[in-house]
């Protein structure tokens, strides 16, 4: 076995995730820079794989469905790497980069725990996206489709998991309860 697979096989075996606090809104341009600047400088022996969590989200506008990937953990990035002094300085010294997560005196990067990181990895990849509505229990709404479009009435209930929403509507003097989809609804 040559040196460098010596190297290799040590680094696979004490490598660990570590997270990477850079400036907001960066993330995705830290992860280039990074991922340049690992092959530039030969650090694929070293550092394996750069993570910017995110996960896919629902957002009901005006009767409009749009799906936002949603940064999970805003200003961070997460590095799958064997934590040496190379690794280190190609890491701190991309540019956005502002430091890792440490702790200790001196201060020392500390590596996430393997079910943290599947915790992560699996919200990353939920089947379904959460659904996010800027609308609260109480509030008043109009319904803008279906049979009883331009009624005026208040949120009772939200089920996002459904797409449903619970809706307090008053018919010749008496509150009662429809059940309607998010894309039936509008804030007043």
């Amino acid at each position: 076995m040559s040196a460098k697979q010596v190297k290799e096989k040590t680094a696979k075996e004490e490598k660990h995730w570590y997270v990477v606090h850079t400036y907001a809104g960066y993330e995705d341009r830290v992860k280039k820079n990074l991922e340049h600047r690992i092959e530039s400088m030969d650090a694929t022996d070293e550092i394996f794989q750069v993570l910017v969590p995110t996960e896919d989200e629902i957002d009901i506008r005006e009767g409009q469905r749009r799906t936002i990937s949603k940064k999970v953990f805003p200003g961070y990035i997460l590095v799958d790497m064997a934590l040496t002094d190379n690794s280190w300085h190609v890491v701190r010294n991309t540019p956005g980069v502002t430091g890792f997560v440490t702790s200790g005196d001196p201060p020392r990067p500390i590596p996430l725990e393997d079910d943290e990181v599947n915790k992560i990895v699996s919200q990353m990849e939920a089947e379904a996206p959460r659904i996010k509505v800027g609308l609260e229990k109480g509030q008043k709404i109009r319904i803008i489709d279906g049979p009883f479009s331009d009624f005026i009435g208040s949120v009772e209930e939200m089920y996002p998991d459904k797409g449903k929403i619970k809706v307090l509507v008053s018919f010749f003097g008496r509150d009662t309860g429809l059940e309607l989809d998010f894309l039936q609804v509008e804030k007043l």
